[in-house]
């Protein structure tokens, strides 16, 4: 069995455009599990596939990962697929959350629901006729054009990051591996186990407290079903509540990408400072997004091992987390991500301004809270990133006069960046049911959101003119080769750099000289070089 791994996350139709420089854990996960049963597979980005309208030969394995946004560049990656192959296709990936949907547009064979490993091993034993998948958990398949779902599997362990070990040896089938942000999962799974008040499934809600005032085992659980978790999110539901990685197994992946040349190391994790806290609870899940605090141990301990490699001490590799949950965000917390983490963004999720409708969508922390995150985060030297989403269930005049008063409110206090995302309606989460959110262009109420972001993000760009940065070079700009698409070391915009002459992959610091649009800044080579 020879199988090849079409990654189109974030590719929507087929074509990156805000994301090309992210490499996400999930196909590493996937090729991790193929390389424990002794195959040898290769990752292949979905929008180079679709660019070179042909697979490469001798695979008889097609495995896509994606999410429910990338429909239509899985539905292109299968279609290509089954013009000249007869081999099995197996879906993986968010996507994976909707296997009628999906199976019913691609013509997948199977498709693996939440927590893949296991799932994908027992198929792999077993074989791969749909006769043979009756059973497996966690596994959708069809049988003569109807799909067939079975039970999804329990919440696995933290064993199974032991038993399979994401690849790093498929790092390098990434044209852009040098200098993309890559996703190294260190916390699997959400503690936010409150549930949405608002919406079909909310609106059904009793008030019974169990989902915040209750003990960890009992928020596990909702009498009336309501997912856990915010409103617009299907992790808990898929994922489960945390589990961390143990560190020697982080610090042996990031070693290993380092070698590979990997320049850009993102520590992932839905929420970042659950890292450990899960270990504090143990065996009862992680459910409460408030108490305990972070386990400030395992944070440092993790930090430390990974600052013993030579390139990320000496700052030719970058490490990055994003987001965090406010309520977790403490002064000793704040100080230990600053210590380690200086000059870095990091992510707080406002989503919403108004402390009801931050309360009715099943947040885990108030704006106020977020507010106060952001300036602590500040003081300890970091780059706080705020997020909002518009469009969510119980977007009204008020929620809408209140989040653009707390993106004018962030920002004062030093959000280094807004960013803002259309409400979209997830499978497996409390507002499945509900229709997405319009355009901001469409809908007067979001459209006030968005040119709030905007004007924010505009005046912190023009701020950034003749500051310096360090960054890695990538591949020259497709709409003027004369410039050379360059990434921040620590994230943030895109950098096209003038009057520069190397090869992809190289360190160097740039001063901006300009704003080139709302995603990206022009700079030259300033004199000091890496």
């Amino acid at each position: 069995m020879k199988p090849l791994i079409v990654d189109a996350l974030a590719s929507g139709k087929g074509e990156r455009i805000a994301t090309r420089d992210v490499i996400g854990a999930g196909p590493r996960a996937v090729a991790g599990v193929l390389e424990a049963h002794g195959l040898t597979p290769r990752v292949l980005p979905a929008e180079e596939l679709l660019k070179s309208r042909g697979y490469p030969e001798g695979y008889d394995l097609l495995l896509i990962s994606g999410m429910t946004s990338d429909l239509r560049a899985i539905q292109r990656a299968a279609k290509l697929w089954s013009s000249h192959h007869e081999g099995p296709v197996i879906l993986g990936g968010p996507a994976a959350s909707e296997p009628e949907r999906v199976m019913g547009r691609t013509g997948a064979t199977a498709a693996v629901l939440g927590e893949g490993e296991a799932t994908l091993s027992e198929l792999l034993q077993t074989g791969l006729s749909p006769g043979r998948m009756r059973g497996i958990r966690g596994l959708a398949y069809d049988v003569d054009g109807e799909t067939i779902v079975n039970p999804l599997r329990p919440v696995q362990g933290r064993k199974v990051f032991e038993r399979y070990p994401a690849s790093t040896r498929v790092i390098g089938d990434y044209p852009l591996h040098h200098a993309a942000r890559v996703y190294v999962e260190v916390v699997r799974g959400c503690s936010n186990y409150h549930r949405a008040r608002v919406g079909p499934l909310g609106e059904q809600c009793t008030l019974c407290g169990g989902c915040t005032d209750g003990g960890l085992t009992e928020r596990y659980d909702c009498p009336l079903g309501i997912p856990p978790g915010c409103g617009y999110c299907s992790v808990p539901s898929l994922y489960g509540p945390p589990r961390s990685k143990p560190g020697a197994l982080v610090h042996r992946e990031v070693e290993d990408l380092v070698r590979r040349g990997v320049h850009r190391v993102v520590l992932s994790a839905p929420g970042f400072l659950d890292y450990g806290r899960d270990l504090l609870v143990d065996p009862e899940p992680l459910t409460d997004p408030r108490s305990p605090e972070p386990n400030y141990e395992a944070l440092e301990s993790l930090f430390d091992s990974l600052y013993s490699i030579g390139e990320v001490s000496n700052g030719g590799v970058s490490l990055m987390i994003e987001n965090i949950k406010a309520s977790l965000v403490t002064e000793r917390a704040a100080a230990i991500l600053g210590r380690y983490l200086e000059g870095t963004p990091v992510s707080i999720g406002f989503e919403t301004g108004c402390d009801d409708h931050s309360r009715l969508v099943g947040r885990p922390d108030t704006p106020a809270e977020c507010h106060g995150a952001v300036r602590r985060l500040r003081r300890a030297g970091l780059k706080p990133y705020v997020y909002f989403i518009h469009g969510l269930p119980g977007q009204t005049e008020e929620t809408v006069e209140r989040t653009v008063a707390a993106i004018g409110q962030a920002a004062r206090e030093g959000a280094e960046r807004v960013i803002l995302y259309r409400f979209m309606s997830l499978p497996w989460s409390s507002f499945q049911d509900c229709p997405s959110g319009p355009p901001a262009a469409k809908d007067r109420l979001s459209g006030r959101i968005h040119e709030a972001a905007r004007a924010a993000n505009r005046a912190r760009k023009e701020a950034s003119v003749g500051t310096r940065l360090r960054v890695v070079t990538a591949e020259p700009y497709d709409r003027d080769p004369r410039l050379t698409v360059a990434y921040p070391m620590k994230h943030g915009p895109v950098v096209l750099v003038e009057n520069i002459q190397g090869s992809v992959g190289e360190v160097l610091e740039v001063t901006v000289t300009s704003i080139a649009s709302d995603r990206m800044v022009k700079g030259r080579p300033a004199d000091a070089m890496f």
